[in-house]
C-alpha cells in the first residue's frame, strides 16, 4: 500500500513520463537534424548565424545573438538545475526522471517474480511488507517483467528518435511500416541496448553511469545543509522489531540509516521514509527516518556521537 507521499510522487513521475513522450510531438523541446536547430515551446530556437553567413548581420550582432540565444539560456538552465540539486538533492531523479520511473517499475515486477528487485541481489527480500501484507513471488511475473522491459525500451527508443527527427514522420513511418534504414537501425539498436540495461543494470546505471545524476550528487554533497534523510539514532532500538524495511524499500539499494557521504546517490524518493512510517504503524510522526534541512542536515553529515565506527583493517 502506497503512502500519501508515494502516491504524490507517482503522479509526478507519470506526468513527466507523458511529457517526455509528448514534448517533441508538440515541439516543446527537440533538436531537428534536418533543419539543424532546436525547437522550444513551439518556436524555432536558432542562433541567427545563418543571417551572418549571408552577410545580413554584423559580427557584433552575431556575437550578441550567440550570447543571448546560446550561452545565457544554457548556463541559466544548468545553474537552476544545479541549484535545485544543491539545495534539495537529486529531486529530478527521484520525482521526475522517466528512466528512474521505469527502474522502479521493473524492480517491483522482478521482486514479484523472484523475491529480489535485482538479478544481482544476494538474498531474497522478506515477503512481509511494512504495511503488514505479504507478497509471495510468482513466476508468472517474469512474463510481465520481460514485457515491461521490451515495451519501455521500445517506447524510449522511439521517443529518443523523435527528439532528433520530425515526430510526425517517425510515427507515420512506424504506423505504415515504412521506416527508413537509418530509422530502423536506430530504433532496433536502442531498443536492444535499453532492454539489456533495464534487465541487468538499472540502478547501477543510475548510480555509476548517469552524468545528470552524478553532477546532482556532487552539488548536493557540497552543501552540508542540503535536504537529507535523517535517522533518529535516539530511537534506534525500535529497529529491532523491523526486518530492515527501509533498506529493502530503497530502489537504489542503499542503506538509508547511513550518514550522508554513504548516501551519495540518494534520489530523495522517500521510499525508505514511507517504509519506516508504515512499519511504525502508519503515523509519520513516529517514523525514525525524516527529511531534514539546515543545522539538522549538517549533523547528519557526521557519525552520531557514541556510535562506534568500523575500523578499516591494516
Amino acid at each position: 500500500m502506497r503512502t500519501r507521499v508515494q502516491k504524490k510522487r507517482l503522479w509526478y513521475q507519470s506526468g513527466f513520463f507523458v511529457l517526455f513522450i509528448l514534448a517533441p510531438i508538440f515541439d516543446l523541446f527537440r533538436y531537428d537534424l534536418n533543419q539543424k536547430h532546436f525547437y522550444l515551446l513551439g518556436q524555432h530556437w536558432t542562433l541567427g548565424l545563418d543571417l551572418f553567413q549571408q552577410g545580413l548581420m554584423s559580427p557584433a550582432e552575431a556575437s550578441v545573438n550567440l550570447i543571448l540565444r546560446g550561452f545565457l539560456p544554457v548556463l541559466g538552465g544548468a545553474a537552476l538545475f544545479i541549484f535545485i540539486a544543491w539545495r534539495w538533492g537529486r529531486l529530478y531523479c527521484g520525482w521526475m526522471c522517466p528512466h528512474y520511473s521505469v527502474v522502479e517499475l521493473i524492480n517491483n515486477l522482478m521482486y514479484r517474480a523472484s523475491g529480489k528487485p535485482s538479478l544481482w541481489e544476494n538474498n531474497p527480500l522478506p515477503e512481509l511488507q511494512p504495511d503488514g501484507t505479504r507478497v509471495k513471488p510468482a513466476r508468472i511475473y517474469w512474463l510481465f517483467t520481460f514485457l515491461a522491459v521490451a515495451l519501455f525500451s521500445f517506447v524510449w527508443a522511439v521517443s529518443l528518435l523523435t527528439y532528433l527527427l520530425p515526430p510526425q514522420e517517425i510515427y507515420s513511418n512506424l504506423l505504415h511500416g515504412e521506416l527508413t534504414r537509418n530509422q530502423f537501425v536506430f530504433i532496433t539498436a536502442a531498443t536492444l541496448l535499453l532492454s539489456i540495461e533495464f534487465t541487468f543494470a538499472r540502478h547501477f546505471f543510475c548510480r555509476f553511469g548517469c552524468a545528470v545524476g552524478f553532477f546532482q550528487s556532487l552539488a548536493w554533497m557540497s552543501n552540508r545543509r542540503a535536504m537529507v534523510i535523517n535517522f533518529d539514532y535516539q530511537q534506534a532500538g525500535l529497529c529491532k522489531k523491523c526486518n530492515n524495511a527501509c533498506d529493502n524499500g530503497c530502489p537504489m539499494r542503499l542503506k538509508p540509516r547511513s550518514i550522508k557521504r554513504r548516501m551519495f546517490t540518494c534520489t530523495q524518493c522517500g521510499e525508505c521514509i514511507s517504509a519506516c512510517t508504515q512499519q511504525q504503524g502508519g503515523n509519520p510522526q513516529q517514523s525514525l527516518l525524516l527529511w531534514v534541512e539546515g543545522q539538522q542536515a549538517e549533523q547528519q553529515s557526521q557519525p552520531p556521537v557514541g556510535i562506534p565506527q568500523k575500523k578499516k583493517p591494516l
